[in-house]
């Protein structure tokens, strides 16, 4: 088959999109199939990627985040005659689809679609419940971890040593990502445990927050903000920390970066949210928080008991090899593009 990917951000970008897009690709790659990935943040003028699609020649597009690709994704597809679907994203259902002034144009793009991917369950049945007409084009794939290695020397590069207790926020620093929210708690505990360290990574996404964040970091000695890092450094960076960090106020279903601590086998400590509940089930594979006092109660539980961490940690990475298979992935994308190239006659090996 020919596929392109349309998608908002690409690499070098680090954000969950581009994550999810590369290693998507990378596994169709892998098949034998020929992959082209068009991004909006590369595009210099409106007609690029237009010209781009027709001359690649796909039999289908798939477009990431039904708001920001989704019209491009109908309207070339209808040109070429070939099927669209749409990637449903945390933005586009938690946000987009309840937003007065972008809601109407995400249910457009749902019903004219001809297929559309949720990564879980709960996303499907939240989608059917705003727009029941939904039932019938969506299929559920899971999220899955491709993550590579650079080194594992960056805790000598930040100065920390064995007895350190690394808190990790691997996350592009938004609004929705809720990152300032674990630096009281975390204050508190660093004076009760002066061996704690929260380490920050990712790029400034919304700028406001930005400045929000790096405000209440000014000053610390125990925080460190890294700015933006490639993906094969995050991954890396999950072998040298004790405990990953997500604080999101929503998901889209599974966290590229829940899933990839867990692969590493590292304990996970999430905001108890309808995303990360569909990864992580409580004190058995990661610990979920409601509150700040409860984050903080599970923090420190996580700070004076290595034996709990490394227990969470094995069993949320047997639990990524059991239920997450790439493999798996790459054949769900497959079946669902031949369903779509069945249905509309179009297509090929």
């Amino acid at each position: 088959m020919r596929i392109a990917l349309i998608t908002p951000y690409y690499y070098p970008s680090v954000r969950g999109n581009a994550v999810t897009v590369g290693r998507i690709a990378a596994g169709l790659r892998e098949r034998g199939h020929q992959v082209e990935v068009l991004s909006l943040d590369a595009c210099k003028n409106a007609r690029e990627i237009p010209s781009a699609i027709r001359v690649f020649d796909p039999d289908l597009l798939h477009g990431f985040h039904a708001f920001m690709t989704g019209e491009l994704v109908v309207n070339e597809a209808k040109a070429d005659d070939v099927p669209p679907l749409v990637t449903i994203t945390g933005t586009d259902v938690n946000i987009d689809l309840f937003h007065p002034e972008r809601r109407e144009r995400v249910v457009d793009i749902l019903t004219r679609v001809q297929g559309i991917v949720v990564f879980h369950e709960s996303i499907r049945n939240k989608l059917l419940r705003e727009v029941p007409c939904l039932d019938g084009k969506i299929r559920v794939i899971r999220q899955t971890v491709a993550c590579g290695d650079k080194t594992d020397t960056y805790r000598s590069q930040w100065g920390l040593g064995p007895q350190h207790v690394v808190f990790f926020f691997p996350a592009g620093i938004r609004s929705v990502k809720n990152l300032p929210f674990c630096i009281p708690p975390l204050a508190r505990l660093q004076t009760r445990y002066p061996d704690v360290r929260a380490v920050y990574a990712g790029p400034i996404v919304e700028e406001e927050e930005g400045r929000r964040l790096l405000s209440l970091l000014a000053g610390n000695r125990w925080t460190r903000y890294l700015g933006a890092v490639p993906h094969e450094e995050i991954c890396s960076m999950l072998r040298v920390v004790d405990v990953v960090v997500n604080s999101s106020l929503s998901e889209g279903g599974m966290s590229n970066a829940l899933l990839e601590a867990m692969s590493r086998g590292v304990a996970v400590l999430a905001s108890d949210i309808e995303g990360n509940r569909s990864i992580i089930v409580d004190e058995l594979d990661g610990l979920l928080f409601s509150s700040e006092e409860d984050f903080e109660r599970k923090a420190e539980r996580l700070i004076l008991d290595p034996d709990m961490r490394r227990r969470l940690g094995r069993q949320a990475q047997a639990k990524i090899e059991r239920e997450f298979s790439r493999e798996r992935e790459i054949d769900a994308y497959e079946a669902f593009y031949r369903d779509l190239l069945g249905a509309g006659g179009e297509g090929g090996a």
